[in-house]
């Protein structure tokens, strides 16, 4: 999870849409298999919760390295959220219904 200024919620979105996740996978993360993004206006600021789906855990160490528990925040991403979770959860990935 990730918190904007509300000013700051369309420049973060758009980052991560357009600049975030296309670098990733030009980087080679082939194992990322969807991301999504939802968020949560408050009274003052943008809540972000991110979702990556990777193919396995092996794909998650080659996104984010050994220390995979430790949240990926790029640098210019840093500049635009007033804070982050400074650790990732990891779940294994059991199904979804469409219905």
């Amino acid at each position: 999870k990730g918190w904007t200024t509300l000013e700051n919620a369309p420049i973060y979105e758009d980052m991560l849409i357009k600049e975030v996740f296309p670098t990733v996978k030009k980087n080679g993360v082939d194992g990322l298999e969807k991301v999504s993004i939802s968020t949560k206006k408050n009274i003052d600021e943008m809540e972000f919760f991110l979702v990556l789906q990777f193919d396995s855990l092996k794909s998650v160490k080659k996104f984010a390295g050994e220390n995979y528990e430790t949240a990926y925040i790029p640098e210019n991403a840093k500049e635009v959220l007033k804070r982050y979770d400074k650790t990732a959860e990891h779940y294994e990935f059991k199904g979804e219904l469409i219905l």
